[in-house]
């Protein structure tokens, strides 16, 4: 699944998206692009699952 994240900016912010993901779904991966600012989520429930976890933590996302 493939999410639009504007306000990913820095790689701290690409380190935050990844460990909340990770660690809110067992087996997920998460794949971030910058320049796109866009995120590529493999083994994950569901998109809303992952718009709610990057909500929690402070990013708005949509699916790309």
């Amino acid at each position: 699944m493939k999410f639009h994240v504007p306000d990913m900016s820095c790689g701290h912010c690409t380190s935050s998206i990844q460990t909340a993901i990770t660690q809110a779904f067992d087996g997920a991966s998460v794949s971030c692009d910058l320049d796109s600012r866009t995120i590529d989520v493999k083994n994950a429930p569901s998109a809303q699952h992952i718009i709610d976890v990057l909500d929690d933590i402070g990013f708005d996302a949509q699916p790309a």
